[in-house]
C-alpha cells in the first residue's frame, strides 16, 4: 500500500466509497463522476502504479481484476447491452491516478472515438 495513494486508502477502507464487489485481491466501487449510468472503478488491492509500472508479482491481481469482469458487469445489468472496459496509462492516456483502475462503463449507448 501506498501511504499517500487515495485508491490504496480505499482499498483499506480509510476512505469511505460505495462498493459494489470485493475478494481478497480486488475491489470494485462506483466512480465520484460518473459518465455513464453504471460507471465503476475495478482495482487491485495491491499499489501498482500503472500498465506500464506492472511487474511480474503483480500479474495475479491483474489476472483476478479481469476474470472478475463478467461478474461485476452481470451485477450491473450489462450483460446484455454491453458495456467499456478502460484503462488509462500515463499522462497523455488520461491516468490521474497514480494506481492501475479500469474503468467499467455502460447503460448508455457508447460513442467512438472516446476522445
Amino acid at each position: 500500500m501506498s501511504q499517500e495513494c487515495i485508491f490504496c486508502k480505499i482499498a483499506a477502507k480509510q476512505i469511505p466509497a460505495q462498493i459494489v464487489y470485493e475478494d481478497e485481491q480486488m475491489l470494485v466501487f462506483r466512480d465520484l463522476n460518473p459518465v455513464a449510468p453504471e460507471h465503476v472503478l475495478l482495482i487491485p488491492k495491491r499499489h501498482i502504479p500503472s500498465l506500464r509500472k506492472m511487474a511480474a508479482e503483480d500479474q495475479p491481481a491483474v489476472n483476478a481484476v479481469m476474470a472478475a469482469v463478467p461478474q461485476v458487469a452481470n451485477l450491473l445489468g450489462l450483460t446484455e447491452a454491453g458495456f467499456r472496459l478502460v484503462t488509462n496509462t500515463g499522462e497523455d492516456g488520461g491516468q490521474t491516478v497514480g494506481h492501475l483502475h479500469w474503468h467499467l462503463m455502460g447503460g448508455r449507448k457508447m460513442t467512438w472515438p472516446p476522445g
